[in-house]
């Protein structure tokens, strides 16, 4: 089996297994999930969802969080870790759409990698999932699942798995395909504890069923 066949035997299973899979952080306009994803770094995404519920209540529109001071959005999100830095980067970035783009999220990878605390793995969240463009999230869960599965081989680095992704996964795939193995990794084929191989739907086809 080649990885293209791999990979599309592999979306088709888990679109089976997890039919309804899409972001878990919570958002009703573009601008909230552009906050949620530099909140949800080392942090959990449940987490990031309380949180944020506190912090919009107070700032209800790009225009009010970037007026606010950076000490006062530190003082909202501490909890998600990171506080000092990632109120920085919320405030800095508000500011940016407020002045260049009139309050609202660009709809260009380029423009996005742009904006303060916003990396490729972010980037490609607000793509596919606002924008409904071609995307690949490589998140902890991507880069775990992709090696174990055999989709890539033995990449740890976000970027280079990504690429690696794009040339077996096709592009109207790629957002759904990166939320189901978020799914399936936090609740089968997991990080903290030995992986529940009896009861995954690509065992008989993943390079590292029983061995990890």
């Amino acid at each position: 089996m080649t990885k293209q066949e791999l990979a599309l035997e592999v979306i088709e299973r888990l679109k089976q297994e997890y039919p309804d899979a899409g972001c878990t952080l919570d958002y009703d306009q573009a601008w909230k999930l552009l906050v949620s994803v530099r909140l949800a770094a080392q942090c959990t995404d449940a987490r990031v969802n309380v949180v944020v519920e506190d912090l919009f209540a107070r700032y209800p529109d790009v225009d009010a969080l970037a007026e606010a001071a950076p000490e006062e959005i530190e003082k909202i999100v501490k909890p998600c870790g990171l506080g000092k830095s990632k109120a920085r980067d919320i405030s800095a970035c508000m500011k940016i759409l407020k002045e260049q783009y009139g309050g609202k999220v660009p709809e260009n990878f380029d423009a996005l990698l742009k904006l303060p605390g916003v990396g490729r793995k972010s980037a490609n969240l607000i793509m596919g999932d606002v924008f409904g463009k071609p995307a690949i999230v490589t998140d902890t869960h991507c880069i775990r699942l992709t090696n174990r599965i055999g989709l890539v081989d033995g990449i740890k680095e976000p970027k280079k798995v990504e690429m690696a992704l794009w040339k077996i996964i096709p592009p109207q795939e790629g957002s759904d395909f990166c939320h189901r193995l978020v799914y399936h990794g936090r609740e089968v084929c997991t990080a903290r504890t030995k992986p529940y191989c009896d009861k995954c739907c690509l065992a008989d086809i993943c390079v590292s069923a029983g061995k990890c």
